[in-house]
């Protein structure tokens, strides 16, 4: 499709800012950035769609520009939906230096319409034998029936099953034919994936080959993904077909868009309903806004704390909408200062949804990277009991990121468990404990003015992130690593050992509670 048809669809309001001489420019896909440097998701000839909440100040707007130069995209769209516009000029020097097409989205239109727009265009242009089942996938879409009619449509053209999955293995769309433990194998094959489409080989003769395609991603890290699997496999089929099903992909990301856009406008209510719940706020008040959010406010309900370390912006609300998304009934999410938090009515056993939360981010653990997930749950009786349960999911949550490996999921009741078992020992043998382990750290300090308590707590409670740690503490990394090695050498404990770390954390629990009630 031509940059220039694009600006000149009409009820887009397109407004070219910079790149005249680019309008024969073409293009292939859109692609909307929520990150910084999205190079490593783009192929080139694509349109990159950027809210100005995300685009560059002054300072980097040239590198930003440059790179998205660089990795071939035909022209960057700058949306101004969140913060009203204008485009700021520096901006657009820098798209005008690089020879960048620059376009501005208006306040009035959603990225979801431009990319409808677009994918509507490329199947008008598109000439296959396969051009009216194009039609027909289009038209399940701009019907406005919803993934299962979209899913159910691909599945009538390519003459094959189709199945839209996240990357936990939860079955959203497509028929109940895939046992779980063959949706958790192709969710982890699609989070490992180098290159997508990707056909996955039977592991044994009852197990057909399948396709998976990438479908749609919010945070730009696949474990917050949505992938389309197609019975078959890809290499075999007619170039139609493959078009087909490439083309399905997109719009199944379209579909998600519109159910992102949703459980935003649902979890507008988080924020507030938190902040009450964490103040001393009347029960009344609590209880009707849960009310108004659909919870049933006299039953109890499960509130959940959650942090992911190394795993770039906005990853945590994300990543914990679509864990709870396999949730029966109503969800809230929400980040208040920094912390995410989850709300849902407990119609399972804590422990029960605490072994179903361990296996989906057991799936997605491989995943992660460098980047470390920590879950902390509890129940509260009713909307009364709201503010204790979410300080006992943070207590839980602070403990989860102590654990070993990069994804672990902790409940209160067993918090609980583990703090009735301390709370038995005699308090002069936990005091006795306490100061053994950190009466030198105490002694340093009372000698030499020194900060290495304070420091030992926060890197405890940012489970032992250098970058974290130095930034809450406005200390220089190589400062940070330094104090750390003198409280190693100090307490005998290594701080990169899980058992060392429950020592110290326990210790400071008992002489100077923390994390202790």
């Amino acid at each position: 499709m031509r940059l220039g048809a694009l600006l000149d669809t009409p009820g887009l309001g397109l407004t070219l800012l910079a790149g005249a001489d680019a309008l024969d420019r073409e293009f292939e896909r859109v692609f909307q950035a929520t990150l910084q440097d999205p190079t490593r998701y783009l192929d080139g000839g694509e349109i990159v769609l950027c809210g100005l909440r995300w685009l560059p100040g002054p300072a980097d707007a040239d590198e930003f520009v440059g790179t998205l130069a660089a990795a071939g995209v035909v022209a960057l769209g700058a949306g101004t939906a969140e913060v009203g516009g204008p485009v700021p000029e520096h901006l657009v020097e820098s798209c005008r230096r690089v020879g960048l097409p620059l376009f501005e989205v208006p306040l009035s239109v959603s990225f979801a319409t431009v990319t409808e727009r677009v994918i509507l265009g490329l199947a008008a242009e598109r000439e296959a034998p396969a051009q009216d089942s194009h039609r027909r996938l289009i038209a399940a879409v701009t019907e406005g029936r919803g993934l299962p009619a979209l899913v159910a449509a691909g599945a009538a053209e390519l003459a094959a099953d189709c199945w839209v999955l996240s990357a936990t293995g939860r079955l959203i769309a497509g028929p109940d034919s895939l046992p779980a433990d063959r949706r958790a194998a192709l969710a982890r094959h699609f989070l490992r994936a180098e290159r997508l489409p990707l056909t996955v080989s039977p592991q044994t003769d009852a197990a057909a080959p399948v396709t998976l395609f990438a479908a749609a991603s919010r945070s730009g890290h696949r474990v917050a993904s949505w992938f389309l699997v197609v019975d078959g496999d890809c290499s075999a089929w007619p170039s139609w077909r493959r078009e087909l099903a490439l083309e399905l992909a997109p719009l199944v990301g379209l579909e998600r868009t519109r159910v992102d856009e949703a459980k935003r406008i649902e979890n507008r209510a988080a924020e507030p309903l938190l902040r009450l719940a964490l103040s001393d706020s009347p029960t009344a008040e609590l209880a009707s806004r849960l009310a108004a959010a659909e919870f049933p406010v006299r039953e109890q309900l499960v509130a959940l704390s959650a942090e992911v370390t190394g795993g770039g912006p906005g990853l945590t609300p994300v990543l914990v909408e679509e864990l709870l998304a396999a949730v029966s009934g109503p969800t809230l999410v929400g980040t208040v200062d920094g912390e995410t938090f989850g709300l849902f009515p407990a119609f399972l056993r804590l422990d029960r949804v605490a072994a179903d939360l361990r296996e989906a981010v057991r799936i997605l653990e491989p995943a992660l990277g460098s980047a470390r997930l920590a879950i902390g749950l509890s129940r509260a009786p009713d909307a009364a009991g709201l503010r204790a349960g979410i300080q006992e999911a943070r207590h839980a949550r602070t403990l989860a990121a102590l654990s070993p490996g990069r994804a672990s999921v902790l409940a209160g009741d067993e918090v609980a468990s583990h703090l009735l078992l301390l709370a038995a020992v005699p308090d002069d043998l936990r005091r006795s404990f306490g100061e053994k382990v950190l009466g030198p750290v105490l002694a340093y300090d009372a000698a030499h003015g020194s900060e290495l308590l304070g420091t030992l707590k926060a890197f405890l409670e940012h489970s032992g992130s250098w970058t974290q740690t130095s930034a809450a503490l406005h200390l220089h990394v190589n400062t940070l690593r330094y104090r750390v090695s003198r409280i190693s050498d100090l307490t005998g404990r290594d701080l990169g050992r899980f058992a060392d770390r429950v020592d110290l954390y326990l210790a400071g629990c008992f002489t100077q509670g923390w994390g202790w009630s």
